[in-house]
């Protein structure tokens, strides 16, 4: 087994766009925090059309066929917490989404794997 990551919502988008080459995360676990599930369910809702989102269904479908989903918990909840006090004390912005992100990242071990750099460093 490769790597122990956790996705955030623009890379699972870029994903399932086909946008990123799938195959360097072939040895790896993968894992989604729900929020993330949520995220993307979001621009289902808001398609276009009714094709367009049951199109966007489906591809959410087969990708967390092969992906965990990380519920959000007690144990969850206090690393979350954590993070929210850090970033207030450090005056650091983050959003809630990217803190739960985050605190599965913290809990479980894993690297969040993201598209924007700067939303995850100091």
């Amino acid at each position: 087994m490769g790597r122990s990551l956790i996705l955030d919502t623009g890379v699972l988008i870029a994903y399932e766009r086909g946008k990123i080459d799938r195959t360097i995360f072939d040895d790896d676990d993968l894992a989604v925090a729900a929020v993330t599930v949520a995220e993307f369910r979001v621009g289902i809702e808001l398609a276009d059309t009714q094709e367009r989102a049951a199109a966007r269904s489906r591809r959410l479908d087969l990708l967390l066929a092969d992906i965990d989903v990380l519920d959000y918990g007690t144990r969850t909840a206090t690393y979350h917490a954590q993070l929210i006090a850090h970033a207030r004390r450090t005056g650091t912005r983050r959003s809630a989404h990217d803190l739960i992100i985050a605190a599965h990242a913290a809990e479980t071990g894993r690297t969040v794997v993201s598209l924007d750099a700067r939303q995850w460093s100091a």
